[in-house]
């Protein structure tokens, strides 16, 4: 299939004329997302999509313009637009394409053709069994807000005059849920999930447990009071300050100023034990990928070791502005022009588990949910502040649940004052991994 959409790519590259430097992004795919409510279905969809997006740039003029249809006429006008538009668009001196730059594909296998295989009445099969495991796995479930199993299946291209020509093929699934506890007039709720490339690695028995003891472990939650405390975040809460501070090291945010670390390449940013890496080759990374979005292949970067900056991120046009070259950050669909942004965040895991992380803590709080967190980030100054909920920590055990309170402080501080990274890495469905990260000295605000 996917030499199929090279054909069509290299089609409208064959095009090109002279001068003319011409990028074809062509993909396709399906996804399918069902939920289930009381043992039966509640809503079933299977979208098929493919597109082209086409890239013109002539003398420092971009011009771009795509279409969801891989007709040949179709593709023709096209071009034709996306030629006309670059007549229109602002020269810039940093305009062109990516070029080959050496570094090798890796070998990596993310499709599974077992995904296309599985059925729809097996699909709606293991969302109702983790629905039924949820309302089994304790008396005080009271009912679920969701139970739903996702997939997709997509292939594309990327060729260009300068020499790419690249096309890959992946394929990734989920089960997600989230459970409701009840006792008394009091409610609480919790989700657990589970990520695979294939069906037969998914486990909604694990993800129907997990959602009912976050559920059930904060029935009785009260307002705690105001203090400086030990945070210990969940995997969870990790991922999502990850996924923040992946973009503060994104090139293009540094060069527009809207990144904290501007300016601080080779110093100390963070504790010493954190190392962070974006990896796409990690084949567990739910997006995990051999291209980016400028079929340059996909890389292993070291972001931060050993609490020392090492690397921002780039596409290519970033890179030629920022005086170096591309990381292969470039992220895109077809119906855009490239953007950057890391592809696959994580810490390198520790060698202590959760449960020995909390027992070296006398005082504290493990926050399990946060909310507002993207819009609560200042990416400039650092500053967050975001509600979060949890259990409190007394003496190495977990005690009583807490919710309605607001953590807060930077996030330069906040990486500075890790203590310990656990090793439960936990590959999420999204674009950064989480692990139990244990911070000293974080203010929280209830009553």
């Amino acid at each position: 299939m996917s030499d199929e959409l090279l054909a069509v790519a290299d089609r409208v590259v064959a095009m090109a004329r002279p001068g003319e430097q011409v990028e074809a992004v062509v993909v396709r795919g399906t996804d399918t997302e069902i939920k289930v409510y009381g043992g039966e279905v509640e809503s079933l969809s299977s979208a098929q999509a493919q597109g082209v997006g086409i890239r013109v740039v002539i003398d420092g003029r971009q011009g771009f313009a795509y279409a969801g249809s891989l007709d040949e006429s179709v593709i023709a006008e096209t071009l034709a637009d996306a030629r006309d538009n670059a007549g229109f668009a602002t020269f810039d001196e940093f305009a062109g394409l990516a070029e080959p730059d050496g570094v090798a594909a890796p070998m990596i296998e993310l499709y599974r053709s077992a995904l296309e295989t599985f059925s729809p009445e097996a699909k709606v099969a293991l969302a109702i069994e983790m629905e039924r495991a949820v309302l089994a796995a304790d008396p005080r479930i009271s009912g679920i807000e969701s139970a739903e199993y996702m997939d997709s299946i997509s292939e594309s291209a990327v060729v260009t005059t300068t020499g790419i020509r690249s096309a890959g093929r992946e394929s990734n699934c989920y089960v997600a849920t989230y459970a409701m506890a009840s006792d008394g007039d009091d409610t609480q709720t919790g989700f657990g999930f589970s990520v695979g490339r294939e069906p037969s690695q998914l486990d909604p028995e694990r993800a129907a447990a997990e959602a009912a003891q976050r559920a059930t472990r904060m029935l009785g939650a009260v307002q705690p009071s105001s203090g400086r405390l030990t945070v210990v975040l969940d995997p969870w809460v990790t991922a999502q300050f990850l996924g923040l501070i992946g973009y503060t090291l994104n090139g293009d945010a540094v060069l527009k100023g809207r990144s904290l670390f501007a300016d601080r390449m080779g110093e100390v940013v963070a504790s010493p034990l954190l190392t962070l890496v974006d990896d796409p080759t990690d084949t567990r990374a739910f997006t995990a990928t051999d291209a980016d979005g400028e079929g340059l292949a996909a890389r292993r970067n070291l972001l931060i070791e050993n609490g020392v900056l090492r690397k921002f991120v780039h596409n290519a046009q970033s890179a030629r502005r920022a005086g170096t070259v591309s990381t292969g950050n470039a992220v895109r669909g077809f119906k855009s022009t490239p953007d950057v942004g890391c592809l696959a965040v994580s810490l390198l895991p520790g060698t202590s588990d959760p449960a020995a992380l909390l027992a070296g803590i006398t005082d504290g709080v493990l926050v399990q949910e946060v909310s507002g967190l993207h819009s609560g980030v200042n990416p400039v100054s650092g500053d967050f502040s975001t509600g979060a909920e949890g259990i409190r920590i007394r003496n190495g055990e977990l005690a009583e649940p807490v919710r309605e309170f607001t953590i807060a402080s930077t996030l330069q501080k906040m990486l500075r004052d890790v203590q310990a990274v656990g090793s439960d890495l936990q590959f999420l469905p999204m674009s950064s991994a989480g692990v139990t990260l244990v911070v000293d000295d974080l203010t929280i605000s209830g009553s």
